[in-house]
């Protein structure tokens, strides 16, 4: 068994390693930017190193920081958590040519199953079949339009070494391909380091469902259920929910033996999920995820077993602790990803400070979550705040304490997709399992959503010292020292970006009569789509604003001239700024 685990992420995912390492007794140690140092995973762990920078590729995308780290402790184990790192077969490589334990699959496994197109070859040679796309890299736009007009629209840009839905756009006729490549480009180079993309054909009402598998370096390998990961927006999951409702035996058992015949043909070693759309009696390979799930908890919920443990015992060389024969599944289980988004307003980002927490609790009720009361969810990483996860003895059982579970969950400070939760779990449609990946967006009327959080505040206009307890870090301990810092300063300081200029607009301006534009959330400005002196009407796209790793386009709410365009490409602004003012 190792003795010393590095995570090699954050937020809940970074605690759930730690919480298993604890119970198995290995010491953790946590990595942290500038803008974590004092995030939860950082005061959970027993060994705290900071890796520098604010953006994820300053610090837990800086490859050379994070094998220092690895040194300097002496971890003999990695585990990546999910994003970041996780795929990525070359840091696999590197760790593991330091004598140091990947706790995931083969790098060789990575670089077929993480490039999409790779896999969906290996899944080809393996007898599965795959959403009809292509098997090449998008060169041009031409490509798009092309395979769009051949294959009948709309058709789904993806990013080749992506997941989660970053880097994914939907493309609904040839006048859009252009911006929606540009765009799946950008987030996929932002999010994973590589932008190439390739081409599928978008279904039009599939149900989106995963199987997870577990392979040793013996040769076992197992299917452990399936989970229905349907309820989506913006190509993300929301909700999943284990097993999935109304799929026959014959159809799951099938399903699982393609899964592990996907794993045995790319040599697979440890945890991974194998992704499939399953439409009108017929399921498509869609791709393979290289790594621990975000909803693997309903899994464990199902089974009662522990899959990081597994994880670990397998990158110890250990064979599984299962058989196929020996997982039983009982129950429901059903998970809510609590997001830091605006419900209200299209799932927009909101970064913030949460004010108050409050954690359910009763039987059969877990949270995963990645900050306490007091923590602020920056804009420069994933707005996944934490899990809300529950158990029942059948579907119905399960929804009804879910639905328990959310009233007495209390998070302030910040929009949540809480709201969005409840009004999809009392729908008709999701109680009779009759819903599909673009069922919440396409059919659910969500305009009743009510955002439970308060709203944003402009920033003090004086200037006051208030107490800060910072963390500094000595031999790679951490110790904390109260200084007494500006608000101001606190509020908008940190490297990286060029900060633009901060005039408020009032709470009332944004998209009104008055032709000032805000800025809905904190973010960063990625492109600017229009010049001083151009004419535009209601409903232009102005700005493309990036928060918490999703493109967002600022519309005008009327028409006009565009008087001031007070922000460029690469300027960080925070809510309410002032960014556009249209005469």
């Amino acid at each position: 068994m190792l003795s010393k685990i590095l995570i090699a992420n954050r937020g809940e995912i970074a605690l759930r390693v730690m919480r298993t390492c604890r119970e198995l007794g290995i010491p953790t140690v946590a990595v942290y930017s500038d803008v974590d140092r004092d995030a939860a995973h950082v005061r959970y762990a027993d060994e705290a190193y900071a890796l520098g920078g604010q953006t994820a590729a300053e610090s837990y995308l800086n490859t050379d920081a994070i094998l220092g780290v690895i040194d300097k402790c002496g971890a003999d184990g990695v585990h990546p958590g999910y994003g970041f790192y996780a795929e990525n077969a070359d840091f696999a490589r590197v760790v593991a040519e330091r004598g140091v334990a990947w706790i995931g699959p083969p790098p060789e496994a990575i670089e077929v199953m993480g490039d999409k197109i790779s896999a969906r070859r290996a899944a080809d040679r393996g007898g599965v079949a795959s959403v009809p796309g292509t098997l090449d890299p998008i060169e041009s736009v031409d490509d798009v339009i092309a395979f769009g007009e051949k294959a009948g629209w709309p058709v789904a840009i993806k990013a080749a070494y992506g997941g989660g839905g970053k880097g994914m756009k939907v493309v609904h006729d040839a006048e859009g391909a252009q911006a929606a490549l540009d765009s799946a480009a950008r987030e996929a180079q932002a999010y994973f380091g590589r932008a190439e993309a390739y081409l599928e054909k978008y279904l039009t009402h599939p149900r989106h469902i995963e199987i997870q598998v577990f392979a040793d370096t013996l040769g076992n390998a197992v299917w452990l259920g399936e989970r229905d990961c349907s309820v989506q927006r913006r190509h993300q999951k929301l909700i999943e929910e284990s097993p999935a409702a109304g799929l026959d035996k014959d159809t799951r058992r099938a399903m699982g033996e393609a899964a592990v015949q996907v794993a045995r043909a790319c040599g697979y070693v440890n945890a991974g999920t194998v992704e499939m759309l399953y439409q009108d009696g017929e399921f498509y390979f869609l791709e393979m995820n290289t790594r621990l799930q975000v909803e693997h908890c309903v899994t464990e919920m199902v089974t009662k077993l522990d899959l990081v443990a597994e994880q670990i015992r397998v990158a110890s060389g250990e064979p599984l602790s299962i058989t196929e024969d020996s997982i039983i599944r009982r129950g429901h289980a059903i998970e809510c990803r609590i997001n830091a988004e605006n419900a209200a307003k299209g799932f927009g980002p909101s970064p913030g400070t949460i004010t108050k927490l409050v954690l359910p609790a009763g039987p059969e009720v877990r949270w995963d979550g990645g900050y306490d009361e007091g923590d602020t969810v920056s804009q420069y990483y994933d707005n996944l705040v934490g899990k809300l996860i529950v158990w029942g003895p059948d579907r119905d059982t399960a929804r009804h304490r879910m639905l328990r579970a959310l009233q007495e969950l209390v998070i302030e400070g910040i929009h949540t997709t809480v709201p969005a939760h409840q009004l999809v779990l009392t729908h008709p449609d999701f109680a009779t399992a009759n819903h599909s990946t673009r069922w919440l967006e396409e059919q659910v009327d969500t305009s009743a959503l009510v955002s439970q959080a308060a709203a944003d505040k402009a920033p003090p206009e004086t200037e006051e010292l208030t107490p800060q307890v910072l963390p500094v870090e000595v031999d790679g301990r951490r110790f904390q020292v109260k200084v007494w810092l500006p608000d101001a300063g606190i509020a908008h300081s940190g490297g990286g970006a060029k900060q633009a200029p901060r005039p408020r607009a009032a709470a009332s301006t944004h998209g009104s009569g008055s032709g000032m534009i805000s800025a809905p959330m904190q973010g960063t400005i990625v492109k600017v789509l229009i010049a001083v002196g151009d004419a535009v009407e209601p409903g232009q796209a102005l700005l493309v604003l990036e928060a918490m790793k999703m493109e967002n386009h600022l519309n005008a709410e009327q028409g006009g001239t565009v008087a001031e365009i007070r922000v460029s490409a690469g300027d960080t602004v925070g809510t309410g700024d002032v960014l556009v003012v249209i005469e």
